[in-house]
């Protein structure tokens, strides 16, 4: 099976069974919806001197993206194939964030200002018959939301949460230093994206005096990484440069291979786009279980609280079956003959038996308001604050989930009523590690 064909077969299978379970447990779906829609996808971000643009028009062979020291395009900008003999064209941001058929429907929710600095081209280019390349406005120093009319790092988020490599670039004149940046590799990144698919490079070589200026900046990148990473090892980071505007010199006659080596990873991405599809299903449906799990456990709970009552209120409603009505007689002198004495006397009719019964549905009601007023109440807001209790948290891999599902579970807790005794938690805890443990890894065993 190819892996067009991978990719559709996950899209409904995945689309079929998971969504309506995220939808129960009010999960956001359209994230692993989107992931499974179009073409693999690189983005390339960094300062806005850093040579982005550069590296694309090298990249496709052509100019495509405006280039310069200054900021030269302030939008996401997705370049992608054309139809064969088409002219280049672009479509606006607009267009984009309607059309089903592509993964960026969410991205309406940053508003007409974002939408206004989105857009897409396509061109006739070999180097993109499977996959599109995002282009992003330059990182900035010191810039709010109000500055730019949107949350930048959210989009930014979001779109890296949607690519398989993302292309860092740092020049060696702001090694790393820039705040967007630091946000970036700090906090944006690893929270929407693996870090195997985040590729660093430091671009613009050629403009370092000598090799002295060169080890330098690299110095300072590794040094600024460190401290944005919080690692002591450091990732590889490429070193580049643009053969059309660099002078030929001993300082780049060395890394020329490595140049190269850089453009065979980025044209590369497409071979990972299924592999990166199945790490985001496996953990999104893994935080889904952790959800369920807790869920489930929690309905456990009550159940056996339910069937601790349901006993008392069995003993309580043979007594006041039997003995309810003599009670009332003794207070109130009603009824006239109660149900034991008919029984013992041979006496006894259907209208014997309507007090008893109206006073065992009292009852009974009495003690299901009990148990839904008082005893799930309190075993809801002890389970809330107790909710790591309800999953098994045996693994770091589980802890990191739970750390970030959590407040997804207390939110559940704080609106559960006892409709969850009959939610079918248990059912769905089964299809989920069914589709875990049978359908997903069926998947990884094609790829391998």
């Amino acid at each position: 099976m190819d892996e067009k064909a991978l990719q559709a077969e996950l899209q409904s299978k995945v689309k079929r069974i998971l969504s309506p379970l995220f939808l129960k447990y009010q999960l956001d779906f359209s994230n692993l919806e989107s992931i499974l829609k179009w073409k693999p996808i690189v983005l390339v971000i960094g300062n806005y001197s850093s040579g982005k643009s550069t590296l694309i028009n090298e990249l496709l062979g052509e100019d495509i993206q405006r280039t310069g020291q200054a900021p030269t395009d302030d939008s996401f900008t997705i370049i992608t194939a054309g139809g064969v003999g088409e002219e280049t064209r672009e479509v606006p941001g607009s267009t984009l964030v309607n059309d089903e058929t592509l993964p960026f429907g969410s991205f309406k929710k940053y508003g007409e200002r974002f939408v206004s600095h989105f857009l897409l081209k396509k061109m006739e280019n070999p180097v993109l018959e499977n996959m599109a390349i995002i282009d992003s406005p330059g990182m900035l120093d010191s810039v709010t939301e109000k500055d730019r009319g949107y949350d930048y790092m959210a989009v930014l988020g979001d779109i890296a949460n949607l690519a398989d490599l993302i292309v860092l670039m740092f020049d060696p004149h702001k090694a790393g230093t820039i705040k967007e940046t630091y946000t970036a590799i700090r906090s944006t990144l690893p929270e929407k994206s693996g870090e195997d698919r985040i590729i660093f490079v430091m671009s613009r070589i050629d403009e370092c005096d000598n090799l002295s200026d060169l080890v330098r900046s690299y110095g300072a990148l590794c040094w600024n990484m460190s401290q944005m990473t919080g690692r002591k090892d450091i990732p590889h980071i490429y070193l580049t440069y643009a053969p059309s505007e660099a002078e030929p010199s001993d300082i780049l006659s060395p890394l020329a291979q490595e140049r190269d080596q850089l453009m065979a990873k980025i044209k590369s991405a497409p071979s990972f786009r299924v592999n990166h599809i199945l790490e985001d299903i496996d953990r999104q449906v893994n935080e889904l279980q952790l959800v369920c799990e807790a869920m489930t456990h929690f309905s456990r709970k009550a159940w056996q609280l339910l069937t601790k009552t349901s006993k008392v209120a069995l003993v309580c409603s043979i007594l006041v079956f039997f003995f309810g009505d003599m009670v009332m007689k003794a207070l109130v002198s009603y009824p006239q003959e109660t149900l034991l004495s008919a029984l013992m006397g041979g006496t006894v009719n259907l209208t014997h038996f309507i007090l008893p019964g109206c006073l065992v549905a009292l009852t009974l009601f009495v003690f299901w308001f009990i148990f839904s007023r008082f005893v799930f109440t309190s075993l809801r807001k002890q389970s809330s604050i107790k909710s790591e209790e309800l999953v098994t948290l045996n693994s770091e891999y589980k802890k990191n989930l739970w750390r970030k599902m959590e407040d997804k579970v207390q939110d559940l807790l704080g609106k559960a009523t006892t409709k969850e005794l009959w939610a079918g938690h248990s059912r769905n805890l089964s299809k989920i590690q069914r589709f875990l443990n049978r359908d997903l890894q069926s998947y990884y065993d094609k790829i391998r």
